[in-house]
């Protein structure tokens, strides 16, 4: 147990941004959001899983829709009470504590918000250990647990709570509410007691997430090394090429973000191309015309001079980045796992293969 302040949410939404390999929302909106709500109503107490009872109420609790509608049609301020309420009426039974169900930009940052403006404590775990475009897509499905009930408001007042037979279900149904609402939503889902949590739970992400944000703070304080070693060892991340942004195609469709950037090589990857395919997250990354990363894996774009992470919706002509590997969590390698997130499921046509045997020495 331990407190979350302003300074501990500046790392989070960092590190979350990287482990958001490109989807989540905006940092930066997620940040000012958990900022406020922590300002006004003071610092956020993070439990350990193991600290949670088995019979506690755990909540983890998300915005859903598209990222680059997220940055215009915030998130309204009376949401946190209306999904309380009505998990709480639900069940007959009090929220112990709240929790995330992804990282990300947003997605890390609207679970602080809550916490400390409903007076509750959040647990330091989620359903991805990274973010994923579809709702079904945790770990928690793979442990049988229903999404459903599932809570969901609009910053309107909106309100539905869905009960469907699978949890590809909940995520076709609950999107087409979220377009008929405007493209983004808050919701609550898997709802779950202590012990169950403790069982499928990617336990301490948010810590996870604030020691890699401030690594990449910090990184200029390593006089041993460059920053680009330091950011490397840091993150334990291969490194899969560094270009320039030469194009990049986008668009909203579904309440997702589809699109594809394209590369130059720059540095010791001049003379090469490189593109990656994203739908909200990054999915498949490409050297040369040759695969060299796919999720469950993260890709990850970085800024070439500070490490900041970069969301697909903030990708632009011109910005010289790094595109990183890093490992997902091993429950996303098993057959289950990847029934749910390889890559054929988002239509690439190849077998998963860890990035770590698609790499060489950390270079493609």
């Amino acid at each position: 147990m331990r407190k979350i302040g302003i300074s501990e949410i500046e790392d989070i939404a960092l590190g979350a941004a990287l482990l958001g390999a490109g989807g989540g929302g905006d940092p930066y909106i997620g940040k000012l959001v958990a900022i406020s709500a922590v300002r006004e109503c003071g610092p956020v107490t993070l439990l350990d899983p193991e600290e949670v009872p088995d019979d506690a109420l755990v909540v983890p609790i998300a915005m859903m829709g598209a990222p680059t509608v997220l940055g215009e049609k915030a998130i309204g301020g009376n949401e946190y009470q209306t999904l309380y309420d009505m998990v709480s009426q639900f069940y007959g039974k009090k929220i112990y504590a709240f929790m995330p169900i992804e990282a990300g930009g947003v997605n890390s940052m609207l679970p602080i918000a809550a916490a400390a403006r409903m007076g509750l404590p959040l647990v330091d775990a989620d359903g991805m250990g990274r973010a994923f475009p579809e709702l079904q897509m945790v770990t928690f499905t793979i442990g049988g647990l229903s999404a459903t009930p599932m809570a969901l408001t609009d910053e309107k007042g909106n309100c539905v709570i869905f009960d469907t037979i699978t949890n590809k279900w909940t995520e076709e149904l609950a999107r087409a509410v979220t377009m008929s609402c405007g493209g983004s939503v808050s919701v609550c889902l898997y709802v779950m007691e202590g012990k169950i949590l403790k069982q499928y739970a990617i336990k301490n992400i948010i810590t996870r997430s604030e020691m890699l944000g401030r690594a990449i703070h910090n990184l200029r304080k390593n006089s041993a090394n460059t920053p680009e070693e330091t950011f490397f060892q840091a993150t334990e991340g291969f490194k899969l090429f560094k270009g320039k942004i030469e194009d990049v195609l986008r668009e909203t469709r579904g309440a997702f973000n589809f699109g594809k950037v394209v590369l130059e090589g720059i540095g010791e990857y001049k003379g090469r191309e490189a593109y990656v395919e994203f739908q909200n997250e990054n999915l498949v990354a490409c050297v040369d015309g040759e695969i060299v990363g796919t999720v469950p894996d993260l890709i990850c774009l970085v800024d070439t001079e500070t490490f900041t992470p970069i969301t697909t919706d903030a990708l632009k002509y011109g910005k010289r980045v790094f595109v990183v590997g890093l490992k997902c969590f091993e429950m996303w390698r098993t057959t289950k796992g990847l029934e749910l997130v390889g890559p054929r499921y988002f239509g690439c046509d190849t077998d998963y293969i860890p990035i770590e045997k698609r790499v060489k020495g950390g270079r493609v």
